[in-house]
Formats: structure tokens, sequence, C-alpha cells
């Protein structure tokens, strides 16, 4: 799944954190509609009149002379006649700052033991908001003294601090690289740390402002967020969302902190030692807005996709049962497609009760809700066996009842969902063989019938992938193949989406598994044949080669067909063979060595010149001479080489190489066959020469 870069916003004087969202509406993703700049409540009261220019020019004047003077009533007098004019017209106000070379008299302001020292922080703040100020900012060598205060005791100087460094490194490249050398992000997560556990209002102001330094710091930086995650910055802020989770603003930041973080490889682990997925299942359970619930679903998503022990900490009961209820309390009850009804006091354990059907309009109103977050997370990230079987109950639960509505609904979200809740649910046999006894199969064919032409790549994906997993069972094969599986299947056959590609491949390779006359059939498909050849060579795209290959093989292994053999060696498929045979997994050497043994007992002549052009002998001198070459791979290496005797040119390339002396060695191999194997080749090596 694609996220979508977050863009992070400067930390202004903060009245309230949904002040400082509203603020600043354009630079964020998970942003609301709202009004202009607000004044800090840091800042001096308002004063109804217009500070004029003659009175900025004297104050910045008397300011160049205090800030000599140290005169602490007069400095402080000039700070908050800055500080009101920059409430009352920040641009012009720090053109003129910036006009009086006065940024470099604040340095020597940033002192802890000055009465004064927030309010020079605060004016820092006030004037960063602008673009054109925050280069200045770091060349009138702000940065190390304000990194300094963040060792500050005092509440107001650290909240200004971070609101200057915020506002500083937002989309500044040099406010970032200055703040990194004075070691200031460090700092920043150890007074995090320091100040988690306290929950009075000054102090989650202070939290709010300190996570949203971070974004501003790291925002769209992978190397600054991998030196965040490396300070371990995602534990703090997962502690910080279980021990704040009542503060809008504190979690609000979070959540984007973890949607950026959640993108980098390096997160994985981090992430996994911590309750992250709890804490956020616990948060939804509490939102009452929508877009809320809808960040938090954007934030699951990647920790979802981040591995096996995320996965399993993902607590899916619980959340699909908030889901299902939170759709049936905002949705209003109209005829149409089924949500799933569980109540979510009674869901320990195995005990699930029905409650009535919540219907929704099967139609764009949909999208108004984030069905498409709700569906793809919950059901492309299921839980654990064990908890799948839960809600499956015999093909009778009641979430794999509703499942099977969404399939024909004309709503591609839930299309998807359902199709991707089938393919989850096929994860034994006895659910396999229970939903193709009772027509799953003919479902997800009308499904895939109704996206052949320019159709929903993800759902067509979703009902292959759903398909493959259902045909593994030996019993389910002939009844699919009945059902005309592969007929349906073939129709993508056109299809230029590597993902729809790779399943559709996968589906008729385990199709054809043990059976002979299908095989036969689509060995002799030319169109077939000559489109896998086409795919072997997708050598970006090493998924779809790899299975090409596998179907390629699988053709001439389970149909033993002299016609497959010969349609496969006209559509060019023997080399793709023989390079199969050197692959890195051992079950593909295998597969192509059996499939090329079959062609030289059956159809030799007509393969013979393929089979020298691609050098197989040498291929099978290499592999039988490396030590690291699995038993099976020797024993048909041995076998495919006593085969390849009944051709002229191929018989003097194996005497031009000295395979006795090769196949003399494994006689003494510690595998039984492979030496029963080696004497008889030997035997036949000695004969024929």
């Amino acid at each position: 799944m694609n996220h979508q870069t977050i863009h992070m916003i400067p930390v202004p004087a903060i009245e309230s954190a949904r002040e400082t969202l509203l603020d600043f509406e354009t630079q964020r993703r998970f942003s609301r509609p709202g009004g202009a700049d607000k004044p800090s409540s840091l800042s001096v009261p308002f004063v109804n009149f217009w500070f004029r220019e003659d009175n900025l020019s004297d104050t910045l004047k008397k300011l160049k002379i205090t800030a000599v003077d140290r005169t602490e009533d007069s400095l402080e007098g000039c700070l908050d006649c800055l500080l009101q004019a920059l409430a009352q017209n920040n641009l012009e106000t720090s053109e003129k700052i910036q006009g009086s070379g006065i940024l470099q008299l604040f340095a020597s302001l940033l002192i802890p033991q000055s009465p004064c020292t927030a309010k020079v922080a605060n004016v820092i703040a006030e004037v960063a908001k602008n673009e054109f100020m925050r280069t200045p900012c770091v060349d009138a060598g702000l940065i190390s003294p304000l990194v300094q205060l963040l060792h500050s005791k005092d509440q107001e100087v650290l909240l200004q601090t971070g609101r200057a460094l915020g506002n500083i490194c937002y989309d500044s490249h040099e406010g970032r690289s200055a703040v990194d050398q004075a070691g200031g992000a460090q700092v920043v997560i150890d007074r995090l740390r320091s100040l988690c556990s306290r929950t009075d209002p000054a102090n989650e102001k202070l939290l709010t402002v300190f996570c949203g330094m971070l974004m501003n710091y790291s925002n769209e930086n992978d190397s600054l967020q991998a030196q965040l995650i490396n300070m371990g910055v995602i534990p703090t802020l997962v502690k910080l969302l279980g021990i704040h989770c009542q503060n809008a603003a504190l979690t609000e930041m979070c959540l984007v902190a973890f949607g950026n973080l959640a993108e980098l490889e390096s997160s994985k682990e981090q992430f996994a030692s911590t309750n992250i997925a709890e804490e956020l299942v616990k948060l939804f359970k509490k939102q009452i807005e929508h877009d809320k619930k809808e960040m938090i679903f954007e934030v699951l998503a990647p920790l979802a996709e981040n591995g096996e022990k995320i996965n399993a900490l993902l607590g899916f009961l619980g959340l699909l049962k908030t889901v299902s209820t939170e759709l049936q309390m905002s949705i209003p009850y109209y005829p149409a497609v089924p949500l799933l009804g569980i109540y979510p006091e009674t869901c320990s354990g195995s005990h699930y009760r029905n409650i009535h059907s919540s219907m929704i309009y099967n139609n764009e109103k949909l999208t108004e809700y984030p069905l498409s977050q709700v569906f793809s997370f919950c059901l492309f990230h299921l839980p654990p066996d064990e908890s799948m079987q839960k809600l499956f109950e015999g093909g009778k639960g009641n979430v794999f009842q509703r499942v099977l509505s969404w399939i024909p609904s004309n709503n591609h979200q839930l299309q998807l969902a359902g199709a991707l809740a089938i393919a989850n649910f096929a994860r034994n046999d006895g659910n396999c063989i229970h939903m193709v006894d009772n027509g799953i199969v003919e479902k997800l064919m009308d499904l895939l019938d109704r996206h052949v032409e320019d159709g929903n790549v993800t759902v067509q994906h979703a009902a292959l992938s759903a398909l493959r997993n259902l045909a593994i069972p030996v019993v389910n094969k002939a009844k699919m193949l009945s059902a005309g599986v592969t007929e349906a299947v073939l129709k993508f056959l056109k299809s230029e989406m590597p993902p729809v590609q790779f399943k559709l491949l996968g589906t008729l390779r385990m199709l054809i598994d043990a059976q002979a006359e299908a095989a036969e059939q689509l060995g002799k498909n030319v169109k077939l044949v000559e489109r896998l050849v086409e795919w072997c060579e997708a050598k970006d795209h090493a998924g779809v080669m790899g299975e090409s290959n596998r179907l390629l093989s699988a053709l001439i292994r389970h149909s033993k067909s002299k016609d497959v053999i010969k349609t496969i060696v006209q559509s060019g498929g023997i080399k793709h063979l023989v390079t199969m045979a050197t692959s890195e997994h051992v079950i593909m050497q295998n597969e192509a060595l059996v499939a090329l043994a079959l062609i030289a007992a059956l159809e030799l002549g007509s393969a013979e010149k393929d089979l020298e052009s691609a050098k197989l002998v040498q291929i099978l001198h290499r592999l039988l001479a490396d030590e690291r070459s699995a038993p099976e791979i020797k024993y048909n290496s041995m076998v495919l080489i006593c085969a390849l005797m009944g051709s002229e040119s191929l018989h003097k390339e194996v005497q031009d190489l000295s395979f006795l002396d090769v196949v003399s060695k494994l006689r003494s191999h510690e595998n039984k066959s492979v030496a029963q194997q080696a004497s008889l080749t030997e035997q036949r090596l000695t004969v024929e020469s």
C-alpha cells in the first residue's frame, strides 16, 4: 500500500493545538478547513490600536541599545512591543526585524538566567513562521543557544524554544542541518521521555510542541527520520499516545509522526517491540470524528505491512468489531449491502452473537466513509489461523457470511474486501473444500467476468488470489476445472499488470497439479505457451518470471505429453527450462530437471538443438561437481545425463566433459539413492564410451 507523504506544519504560538492545525491546513494531509493565523497566548494582551511603523522603528533602535546594556525592564518592554507588532502584522514586522540586523543580538539574549529569555525565543518563533526568515535565524547563530535552552527547567522557556526550533526547521535544509549539528533532536527526545508522565495541560501543550518540532525537523528526510528511530523515538511516542490519549492535539501529532516513520524499513523492529497496535485500537474506539478514525487506519495499514510480529499485535477481532459497530451507528438503515454485526462486549474467545444487519447505500456515497481503509486494512491483514477459524465457524460464521455478500456488490471496495477475505479464509484444506462445495468458485468467476475489460486491477488480483488458494486441496482441482475456472482465468492472459500475471500463473499451476488432461489441454494452447515464454524473460518482475518457468515445467511434468513438449519446443521454451535448472531455489531446479528428463525421454529429437545451444550438458556437469547441490538435484541430473545419451551430439558433449570422474565420486555419497544412481550412471557411461 502506497501512502502519500505527510506534510508537516510550522509550530506557531499555541492557544490550542487545534488552532495550530487550522492555521496551516494547506501544509498537512490530515488537515481541516480553518481560519487565519492567531496571536500567541504567550504574547502580550491584544491592544486595540495599530502598531505604527515609527513605533516599530523606535522599538528596534531601543532594543539594540538595551540588548547591550542588559537593562531588563527596558528589554522586556521592547520585546513586548515586538510581539505586539508581530501579532498585528507578522510579515511586515519580520521584514523590519531582518533589515534592522537585530537578529544577531538575539543570540546573546538567549541565556537561561534572564527573565526575558522566553520572550526572545517567542519573537524568534514568530519571525520563523516566514520562510525568508529561517536561514537568517541560522546565520545569526541562534540554533546553538536555543538548543542549550532545551535543558531549562522553565516551562515557558521550553515551550517557546521548542516553537522557535520547530519553525526554523520547517521546510528548511539549513535549519535542520544546524539543529542536527547542535544535537537538538536527541535533547528533545530526552525531554519527551522525562516529561512523558505528566498530564497537566501546560505540560501536554509542551509535549505537543516538542513532537511538532521533531516532525518539522525530519519531514520528508529519510536520513533524519532514521536518526530519530535510532534515538528511540518510536517507543517514546507510543508511550505518549497511551498516557495522553485524551489530548486530541498531542495524539494527532503522534499519529502523523507514526505515519511518516512507518514507511521506513528501519522502523519495523522498534514498532514490533511496542504495543502500538493495542494503543491505536483503543484510540480508535474513543474517536467520534470520522476523519480522526481515517487517520488511525492510515497509520495502521503500513504498520500491518511491516511484518508478522506487528501483524500478530493488531488485535484484529476487537478492531473488526469496533469498525462494524461504528459503521452501524454512523450510516442510516437502507436496503443495500449488509455489513457485519457483532456485539463488541461479547467477543472474547469463540463467542459471537448476531445482531441486526445494518445496511448502507450501495453507491458512490460509500466513499464518504473511509471504507477503503476499513475493509482493505481489516481484511487484507487478517489474524492468525486460530482467530480465522473463529470467524469462519465452519462456514456458518457471521463475519464469513457477510463477506460472501460483498462479492456480488457493485462497489469495488466491497468486492476487493470480499475477495481478499476469501483468499485469507482459504488457509486450510477444510475451509477451501467447504467454500468450493458451497459455490464460492462461481461467485468469484462472476466477479472476474465483470472485470475483464478495463477492470479494476486490485479486484482482479484479489479474486485470482482466492481461486489460487482454493485450488490447493486435491479434491478441489477437478471440481474447479469442471466449473470452468481455467477458461475464466485465461481471459486475463492479455493483462500487462505483473500482480495479475503472477496470480494468474499461480492459479493455473495449482489447477493442473496431478491433472493430466487439464495439463495437456493447457500445454497445447499455443497462445498460453507463447505468453509463458515471453514472461520467462520478464527480468524486471522476478515473481512473474519464476512462476512462468514453473508453469512451463508443470505442463510437461503433469501431462507427460509429446504434443505439449512439441508446443513448448516450437515456442522457444526449452532454453528457459535449462536456465531454470540453475535457479537458487532447489524446488525450481528439481522441477526443471524432471521436465527436461521427460523431454529427453519422450521427444529428444525435436529438442536436441535447443538443449545443445542452451549448454545443458555443461550445466549438468557443474551441478554434479558442486558439493552444495542437493541430493535430489544430483540424482535427477544423472537421470537426465543417461537420457541424453540417445542424442549423438549431446552424447559427444558428455564424453568430452569427463563425466565418469564426477559420477564415480558420487558412488560413496551419503544419500543411498544418489549413490545407487551414480553406480547405474557410471555403468551406462562406461558402456557408451
